[in-house]
């Protein structure tokens, strides 16, 4: 499927838009290739794209000042939207990295391309609400997995979210996520293939 076909029905499926509002903004959309390591966005860079991947895999992390280690945030995989939306919707300079992991494709819509969408459609104007409620509950679901699931729980949420993930990427990458070590993802994997 063309890549803008693609995306013409996973805004149908997500927000609704129909074919005359999603020809509102057809014009818009770019596509943008990554190569494996490129950054999507930049700590303290303004996140000005809004993204839908196409394929490939980025995250989102933040580097400790004092460690140097890195900690993995958010994982985006293909039919997914990326977007730094706190950095997006305040136009202020991000607190964490956005990289491609592998090679990528993204179709992606400006910010001031966005606004004047939802300007002229209250179809994008409520594309947009659903992404800010998509945003929180990433926020959420993240910070209360840590508070209430156990490491095996938050592994296999991450797999439903993203099935390729795991032939994807790094395994260290997996552990970072969810606040364990190598050894104990490792543990995890046997316990999960043996049932």
């Amino acid at each position: 499927m063309e890549q803008i076909e693609l995306l013409k029905h996973a805004l149908l499926a997500f927000a609704g838009i129909d074919e005359e509002n999603f020809n509102l903004s057809r014009e818009y959309w770019q596509p943008r290739s990554y190569q494996k390591g490129e950054f999507y966005n930049e700590y303290k860079n303004v996140c000005k794209n809004l993204g839908f991947i196409i394929d490939g895999v980025f995250r989102t992390y933040y580097v400790n000042t004092e460690t140097g280690e890195e900690k993995n945030i958010f994982f985006f995989s293909p039919q997914q939207i990326i977007v730094s939306y706190k950095s997006f919707v305040n136009q202020a300079p991000c607190n964490y990295h956005t990289e491609s992991m592998t090679e990528a494709s993204v179709l992606y819509i400006t910010y001031s391309q966005l606004e004047k969408l939802y300007q002229q459609s209250h179809q994008w104007e409520h594309f947009g609400r659903l992404i800010a409620e998509k945003a929180f509950n990433m926020a959420m679901t993240r910070t209360e997995d840590f508070i209430f699931n156990t490491p095996e729980q938050r592994y296999r949420d991450l797999i439903d979210a993203h099935p390729q993930l795991a032939n994807a990427i790094p395994l260290y990458h997996i552990a970072s996520y969810l606040g364990i070590q190598g050894p104990s993802l490792s543990r995890i994997r046997k316990r999960m293939v043996s049932k």
